[in-house]
């Protein structure tokens, strides 16, 4: 199964051993405070871009994805707090709202559909006795259930138009590399594997392409994640907020990085 960090325990959803499985609302996001980045869908661009950077990362451009930049330090969420409280009014991404549940692809020579829900049997948000019900008496999908299997539903078609997205953009050639460097005290940081939209070559390109990329809605997800690259003082403003005293004042004497 592919993408399955937060998940501790992740097991097919079974209407027989999870029959009795409640649902309750998640206290908190801790489970997502040493996620530096999140995989991002583009229908999310235009909400996440004014929160977050929204960028590619890969190893290269032939595998890139879209993802949020949600920290700028290994295994640090900048936009959950101590509490496991997400940013205020700042977006949550679906990759993160998603969870205890994931659609994943069922091993080859199973019948039934390609996808099956699975479930963190490890999370708290799971319990015999409090929340709704997973399923009716009868066996049949409770509305909870329903709700989830509509939204990893529309989630996975989502990610579909994603990958179509990315191989617009490789095929007009538009992904360049770009590193991020962050000037701590005694320890710069920087940020690679990521690509940006090259702003330069989308101004070059044919009005014929640019229509087209107009009526299929790549242009918009394009602009949405130029958009977002300001973002980045958003993060270096959270980071900053976590530091001591002593670090600020060596910090003001760097540069400001730049996208």
């Amino acid at each position: 199964m592919s993408e399955v960090i937060f998940y501790e325990r992740p097991v097919p959803l079974n209407r027989e051993s999870h029959k009795d499985l409640r649902l309750k609302p998640m206290p908190n996001l801790q489970f997502s405070a040493k996620a530096h980045s999140v995989p991002l869908a583009c229908v999310e661009f235009a909400s996440a871009a004014h929160d977050v950077p929204v960028l590619f990362a890969g190893n290269s451009v032939d595998d890139a994805t879209p993802v949020a930049l949600t920290g700028v330090r290994q295994d640090e969420n900048l936009m959950v707090d101590a509490q496991g409280h997400w940013a205020d009014s700042k977006y949550v991404p679906a990759f993160v709202r998603r969870y205890p549940f994931i659609l994943a692809e069922k091993p080859a020579g199973e019948e039934g559909n390609d996808f099956a829900v699975f479930l963190d049997e490890a999370s708290e948000a799971f319990s015999q006795d409090d929340g709704e019900r997973l399923f009716n008496e009868d066996g049949s999908d409770g509305e909870v259930m329903k709700n989830v299997v509509n939204f990893l539903t529309d989630y996975q078609s989502q990610i579909n138009r994603t990958r179509q997205f990315m191989s617009r953009l490789r095929a007009l050639d538009l992904l360049v590399g770009r590193n991020i460097e962050i000037k701590l005290p005694g320890n710069n940081i920087v940020l690679n594997g990521l690509f940006v939209v090259d702003e330069e070559k989308l101004l070059k390109l044919d009005a014929e392409t640019v229509h087209g990329m107009l009526q299929d809605g790549t242009l918009a997800f394009v602009h949405a994640h130029l958009f977002s690259l300001p973002c980045l003082d958003f993060l270096i403003h959270r980071l900053r907020m976590r530091m001591t005293p002593e670090e600020l004042a060596q910090m003001e004497k760097a540069e400001k990085p730049e996208l």
